[in-house]
C-alpha cells in the first residue's frame, strides 16, 4: 500500500471512534499519531504522557512542549511500576509489566472520561523485534493503527516531515529501564544515574547515545563516525560519569544499536510474544 494510502487508512480507523486517549511520549510514532488523531477528532482526542522515573524530566517537559505547540488535549499522569516487583526483578518480559502498568491507567482514565478508545504509536517495524510490551495492550484492548496500515518508522518519519512535525528526525525514545541488564534490579539511583549520564552525552553532541550499566561499568553505544570525537572528548567523559558512579567506562566499538540489550535473549523468550 503507498504511502499515502496509510495515513487516509490511518485516519479512517480513527475517525470510526467518537473519542480516543493517545498514548503520547512525545517520540516520532505517538506525535504521529496524536497529530492525526487530533486532526480527526479534535478535543475528543486526548493526548496523555505518563511520568516514571524510567524517563528523564527533560523527555518530559520535552513532550508538554511539543503537545502545546500542536495544540494538542494534553494531560500528565504518573506511573508507579517500580512498585510493582515483578517490573523491578528485571526479567525479559520486564516491558510487558511497565506497559500494563502504564495502559491499565489509560484504560481507567479513558472509563472515567467517556472516551471510546485507547491507542498506542507501535508501529509495523515492531512487530519484527522482542516487544512483550505489546501482549500488554492487546490484553487491554489497546489498538495500533500505526502499526495495522503497515506504516514502518522510516514512513512515519516521512510523513512526519511533510506534516512538518518537529519528531520527524528525533532518535528511537527507550525507557531507561532498558539500560539494565535483564535480571539486575532496577533502582531510581540506576534510572536516575543512566538518565544524567546520556543526558551529559547529549549535550556533548553524541546523538543518538544509551549508556548501559553494568554496576561500577557504563557501555557507551555512539554512532562509529562520532568514535573520533568520543576520544577527543575522552577526559571530560571520564570525569563526568566517575562523578556519576561509574569506575569504569567504555565505548562499545558496535556502536549504537537499540534493543541490544536483547541480543542475549534465548529463543524461548521471545517466543513468548509470539501469540501478540
Amino acid at each position: 500500500m503507498a504511502i499515502n494510502n496509510k495515513l487516509s487508512e490511518l485516519k479512517n480507523i480513527v475517525a470510526a471512534f467518537d473519542s480516543a486517549v493517545i498514548a503520547f511520549s512525545g517520540g516520532c510514532d505517538s506525535t504521529l499519531l496524536a497529530k492525526v488523531a487530533h486532526d480527526v477528532l479534535g478535543s475528543k482526542a486526548l493526548a496523555v504522557t505518563a511520568v516514571s522515573p524510567t524517563y528523564t524530566q527533560a523527555e518530559i517537559e520535552e513532550a508538554k512542549k511539543l503537545a502545546d505547540s500542536l495544540g494538542l488535549n494534553h494531560m500528565i499522569i504518573y506511573t508507579n511500576e517500580l512498585e510493582n516487583p515483578d517490573f523491578v526483578s528485571n526479567p525479559p518480559e520486564r516491558c510487558y509489566y511497565c506497559k500494563k502498568e502504564l495502559m491499565s491507567q489509560l484504560r481507567e482514565l479513558a472509563r472515567s472520561k467517556n472516551i471510546e478508545i485507547i491507542l498506542d504509536g507501535a508501529n509495523a517495524d515492531d512487530r519484527h523485534d522482542f516487544r512483550p510490551g505489546q501482549k500488554a495492550s492487546k490484553e487491554l484492548g489497546v489498538r495500533s493503527p500505526l502499526q495495522e496500515v503497515g506504516l514502518t518508522k522510516a514512513e512515519i518519519r516521512s510523513l512526519s516531515r511533510e506534516l512538518n512535525l518537529p519528531t520527524w528526525n528525533k532518535p528511537s525514545l527507550a525507557c531507561l529501564a532498558s539500560r539494565i541488564p535483564y535480571g539486575t534490579k532496577i533502582t531510581r539511583e540506576n534510572l536516575d544515574r543512566v538518565g544524567k549520564s546520556e543526558e551529559f552525552l547529549l549535550s556533548q553532541g553524541f546523538v543518538p547515545v544509551r549508556v548501559r550499566d553494568y554496576g561500577p561499568t557504563a557501555r557507551i553505544e555512539i554512532l562509529p563516525d562520532q568514535f573520533t570525537s568520543m576520544i577527543s572528548k575522552k577526559d571530560v567523559v571520564l570525569r563526568k560519569l566517575k562523578e556519576l558512579g561509574y569506575i569504569y567506562i567504555t565505548l562499545d566499538l558496535a556502536g549504537f544499536r537499540s534493543g541490544s540489550m536483547n541480543e542475549v535473549i534465548s529463543k524461548e523468550h521471545k517466543l513468548w510474544t509470539d501469540n501478540i
